[in-house]
């Protein structure tokens, strides 16, 4: 507890509470437009920077993390409770609420039974692919907001074929308040980005709105806003409606444990400072259920709000607790000027939070180095798009596993030959490839297990067959095996008989201590016996070298 703010250092106490200040300016708008991409009601983005934002700050470790709504998470809550009751109805309100708690106890049980792991099953290629599928997602659904059109139903694509449609029916006072919006937040961005501009645009639009009176020319605005702190309560929701939710709660979990624990480690590394990624889980979990209980949404680590409070020079979780104490004060005192607040305005907010979330350069990146892992982000991003949100996360974690399976099938396996200047080095397994006369040293680049024990045990039997002179000795070179589970070691025995049916003598180098144990306790090191293991591969030749009376132990 406290892990974030303790120690305090009294030279960067009011470097904090500025930081603080800036995110309560930058942070407000933007979570009042992740309500939005929620279907929740505005003023309830305001109490994810209140309970939430403080219950992370004081029982989270890390020092950096800002945790509050966040767009990812908003748009998978959106499509999972779609249907289920009207958008921004109290019953709609109701269950984000049970799905905050759901996902706090999820995120509790992983700090329980160590599920941290899952975190590292969503590729930075995939996520950067599902985030960008999100940002376009968003920014297309903000499309009949910003020209004051009916919003189309359907699926996003057919949405932003039917707004497309009903740009003739335009309102041409709400394009005029999106655009104004625009030109003064990416203004301001261009200026200096620590200047507020989407507060500035908020501010300038309710002003302008209530002086002009801009309903009277169609505009749509927010109408009452309810103020004071939010109530706490346990949300009432069916059985039915509870195991409705669960699937959600499931993706938004994954979510959550993959972009926070990245946030914290980057910002972790950048200081070198440490942090604890289960005490970070305790953290979130106890900020969502503060979220459910006092009648928000889901919340996650942000990296947007995280990189405003850094830029803006706070270096603890004294800013977050700063912001909670601002937004307190704008819920008791400042919310009656909301009513009067386009709905273009947020439409605008949300349409630009949606374009960064757009990741031009990270997608380069990947088809810059990876065509494969190129083609797999893209994938996601479309499945995000023309199917929906929750989809797109199942098959991003799909795809991240199936990935990483298919790397561990197909190793890039190698033999290591002599130098001639000394040493060994490693080159590509093809028929014939021998370290010494008569010695393979065989690299496995990877653990040995179900899926690729059939290449492992061919590869070196190809290997052995080809070898001129004929092989005595296989060496296998451990390093990079960490782990071998029951079918891997089936196929070692079966490999040590086919190769002394060949006259080969199987050894193993570079050996693990973990998976020696494991080879201690399946037998294999009986049946090898204990000289068969090396600690380096100039061991093995060199007793290779004795063993046959060559002198191979030189190059």
């Amino acid at each position: 507890m406290l892990q974030g703010i303790l120690p305090v250092e009294r030279a960067r106490v009011p470097a904090d509470i500025a930081a603080g200040v800036t995110l309560a300016a930058l942070g407000i708008p933007e979570v009042m437009g992740y309500a939005n991409i929620a279907g929740m009601p505005v003023i309830t983005g305001l109490y994810t920077i209140v309970l939430p934002i403080a219950v992370f700050a004081l029982l989270g470790s890390s020092r950096h993390l800002v945790v509050g709504a966040d767009s990812a998470t908003a748009a998978i809550m959106a499509a999972g409770l779609a249907g289920m009751a009207p958008v921004a109805s109290p019953q709609y309100v109701e269950l984000a609420g049970m799905l905050a708690i759901i996902t706090g106890v999820i995120l509790i049980l992983a700090r329980i039974v160590r599920l941290g792991f899952l975190a590292d099953f969503l590729s930075r290629s995939v996520l950067i692919g599902f985030l960008t599928g999100v940002g376009i997602q968003v920014a297309m659904g903000q499309l009949a907001g910003m020209l004051g059109v009916p919003e189309p139903s359907g699926s996003t694509i057919r949405k932003f074929v039917d707004t497309l449609g009903e740009i003739p029916d335009t309102n041409t006072t709400t394009l005029l308040v999106s655009l104004s919006v625009l030109a003064v937040i990416l203004g301001c961005r261009k200026i200096n980005r620590r200047i507020p501009g989407a507060l500035i645009a908020v501010v300038g639009a309710i002003f302008v709105s209530w002086n002009w009176d801009l309903a009277a020319d169609g505009v749509s605005t927010l109408g009452k806003v309810p103020s004071g702190l939010p109530s706490l309560g346990v949300p009432s929701v069916t059985w039915t409606e509870f195991e409705a939710l669960l699937a959600t709660a499931g993706a938004i979990f994954l979510v959550i444990l993959a972009q926070s624990a990245a946030t914290s480690r980057a910002y972790a590394a950048k200081y070198g400072e440490s942090f604890d990624e289960n005490i970070d889980l305790d953290g979130l979990s106890a900020a969502n259920l503060a979220a459910g209980l006092s009648g928000t949404f889901v919340v996650n680590g942000s990296p947007t709000k995280t990189q405003m409070v850094d830029g803006a020079g706070g270096k603890s979780q004294l800013a977050s607790m700063t912001t909670a104490v601002i937004v307190v004060v704008v819920l008791l005192f400042l919310t009656k000027p909301l009513q009067y607040m386009p709905n273009a305005v947020l439409a605008s907010v949300v349409f630009l939070i949606g374009i960064e979330l757009v990741d031009v350069a990270g997608m380069r990146g990947i088809l810059r180095v990876r065509l494969d892992e190129f083609a797999i982000a893209c994938g996601t991003a479309l499945i995000v798009i023309c199917v929906g949100v929750e989809q797109g996360i199942v098959v991003a974690v799909v795809v991240s596993v199936i990935d990483h399976l298919r790397r561990g099938y197909h190793p890039h396996d190698a033999v290591l030959v002599r130098r001639s200047s000394g040493g060994f080095k490693a080159v590509d397994v093809a028929p014939g490839v021998a370290t010494v006369p008569g010695l393979v040293v065989y690299r496995f680049t990877a653990s040995l297990y179900y899926a690729n024990a059939t290449r492992f045990h061919e590869e070196i039997l190809e290997l052995v067959d080809s070898a001129s002179p004929k092989a005595r000795w296989l060496c296998i070179d451990c390093t990079a095996i960490a782990d071998v589970d029951y079918s891997g070691e089936r196929t070692i025995r079966d490999l040590h008989a086919e190769l002394a049916g060949r006259g080969v003598q199987l050894k193993l180098v570079e050996v693990l201590g973990d998976v020696r144990a494991q080879l201690d306790r399946y037998g294999i090191t009986e049946l090898v016996g204990p000289a068969a293991y090396f600690d380096e591969t100039s061991d093995a030749v060199e007793a290779f070298a004795t063993d046959h009376g060559t002198d191979e132990s030189t190059p």
